[in-house]
């Protein structure tokens, strides 16, 4: 989908804002201009501006109607006392600790040889917590970090808050392309010290590394010592087609793979609950990283999904979502056929919340149509946010999850009018 691309750490953000103040510069450290933020996350406040109806396709969140609401209330009135209103393990509680390994055990998500192993289990603050922790574990300044193209970019963009210089391989329909990364350690001399990747339903592709070329990364990475962090968000949300065991299966304790999961995607985003897999002792130092952020997760929070999990909630919510979201990326799907007949190129995903669009018209820029669809009463997330290099301006993003079919077609047909609109304007 894009060509190989380096990016310096030196190098200032195509984000980063003017400083509008006449005053003498701040002492701000180096790593200033590498904070690039995210224009994902800055799109809520974008459409906080905006007061009519919009079909909402950006941000990678499940639909209100998707989350176990009502349950939540029920064991909020148990578990929500006195004494869970204070601060907790750095670890993290001992009860979801426990109640996530047996869900994880049962459901055939921890490989054999590392089940009743609970001592690999961080909980965080959210996925991105767990981001955030793996990057600065292990990226010095300068460090090369390989990414996807296009890629997570909230990812890339804390590798780069550690001044790591960024390599975007591109994807395909399988993946990344491992052969391209191997070229370029080849031709350069210079292995990536850290690879990140989104391997199952990539965001923002949709797409799932094939099974052989997770087991030649993980070749690549025992051959180089090069860390892997797997973003996994998405994996029990698969709908269609045969499940793929993730590089930590493939790889049982393997201390080069730095495993990062979040309740964000098949619970609920708001309780900023997730946990991270990783090796007895890349946790210890996790947690000391850890307590210089916030001491713990959210502790009511904790206690909150511990008792879901313990009741067998999420056996059954996640069928629910299963069944939810084929129909929801089936409805998506078949109305980009309809509506934009031999204009896009879409991907077809057996699971997670995304569908990468690419327009065949190459000027069109999605940046731009972005305002008109705004206009038009839709929302998505342009293809330049998901490249540090700015690349895909004539792709974009769009969230399946989020939104009924009937409110999928609807949001589709707003989308029309605004390219139409873009075209007859420009």
């Amino acid at each position: 989908m894009s060509t190989t691309s380096v990016h310096p750490a030196t190098s200032a953000s195509r984000n980063q804002p003017e400083n509008q103040s006449q005053s003498p510069a701040l002492p701000y450290a180096r790593r200033r201009d590498q904070l690039v933020g995210s224009v994902i996350d800055a799109s809520t406040t974008v459409l906080a501006q905006y007061h009519h109806d919009i079909v909402k396709f950006g941000m990678g969140a499940p639909a209100p109607d998707m989350l176990p609401a009502a349950d939540f209330a029920r064991i909020a009135s148990d578990v929500f006392s006195p004494e869970n209103f204070t601060y907790g393990e750095t670890k993290g509680e001992p009860i979801l600790i426990e109640a996530l390994h047996d869900y994880l055990a049962a459901t055939e998500q921890i490989p054999p040889e590392q089940q009743g192993n609970r001592d690999r289990i961080l909980i965080t603050s959210g996925g991105m917590q767990g981001l955030d922790l793996g990057f600065k574990l292990f990226v010095t300044p300068g460090d090369l970090v390989a990414c996807e193209s296009p890629t997570y970019t909230n990812g890339s963009a804390t590798a780069m808050s550690y001044e790591a210089e960024i390599l975007e391989i591109p994807v395909d329909e399988e993946g990344m392309q491992i052969g391209v990364l191997e070229e370029h350690t080849k031709r350069t001399g210079r292995a990536p010290k850290v690879i990140y990747t989104v391997p199952t339903f990539q965001n923002p592709a949709g797409v799932t590394m094939s099974l052989p070329r997770r087991e030649r990364l993980l070749e690549f990475a025992h051959r180089h010592r090069s860390v892997i962090i797997e973003d996994n968000p998405y994996g029990m949300l698969r709908f269609e087609g045969e499940s793929l065991p993730a590089l930590s299966d493939l790889s049982p304790n393997d201390p080069l793979i730095f495993g990062v999961r979040t309740f964000s995607k098949f619970v609920a985003p708001g309780l900023r609950v997730g946990w991270i897999d990783v090796d007895p002792e890349v946790r210890e130092l996790a947690v000391n990283a850890k307590q210089t952020m916030d001491s713990c997760a959210p502790v009511p929070n904790q206690h909150l999904i511990a008792r879901w999990l313990a009741e067998g909630g999420a056996d059954s919510h996640v069928e629910v979502l299963r069944k939810a979201y084929r129909e929801r990326k089936i409805a998506m799907s078949e109305g980009l056929e309809r509506l934009f007949p031999g204009e896009i190129r879409a991907t077809d995903p057996d699971g997670g919340f995304f569908l990468w669009v690419t327009f065949e018209d190459e000027s069109i820029n999605t940046e731009v149509l972005m305002t008109t669809a705004l206009e038009e009463g839709v929302a998505y997330i342009p293809g330049p946010a998901f490249s540090p290099a700015g690349n895909f301006s004539n792709a974009l993003r769009l969230c399946f999850a989020s939104a009924a079919p009937d409110r999928i077609d609807d949001g589709l047909q707003r989308l029309r009018r605004a390219v139409d609109r873009y075209r007859a304007e420009r």
